[in-house]
């Protein structure tokens, strides 16, 4: 299993493919200190195969651990999120700047 890698220099969170150097990615932009996802990303040769599932969690798990909340405009992360309400306590329901 591929681990989940910030990179803030794309504001991104990537989850390499492989060998095929591709990968799959959670965009996102700093408001503060949360972390506002707008969009995922997953080859589409590669859909199906769970690998958003395991960057959404991968992503997820990042920003608990920076100890950072999360703003989800990306209704696929939304979407993951409620089916896994064990995130909650990391989720914002607005940005700093409403």
């Amino acid at each position: 299993m591929n681990v989940v890698e910030d990179n803030p220099a794309q504001h991104r969170f990537e989850l390499p493919i492989d060998a095929s150097h591709e990968v799959a990615a959670a965009y996102y932009r700093m408001d503060g200190d949360q972390v506002v996802l707008t969009h995922t990303i997953v080859p589409k040769r590669f859909s199906g195969q769970g690998l958003g599932s395991q960057l959404a969690r991968g992503t997820f798990d990042a920003i608990r651990s920076s100890g950072r909340k999360v703003v989800l405009l990306c209704p696929f992360m939304a979407a993951f999120y409620a089916r896994h309400p064990e995130y909650a306590d990391i989720v914002a329901t607005e940005t700093q700047n409403d």
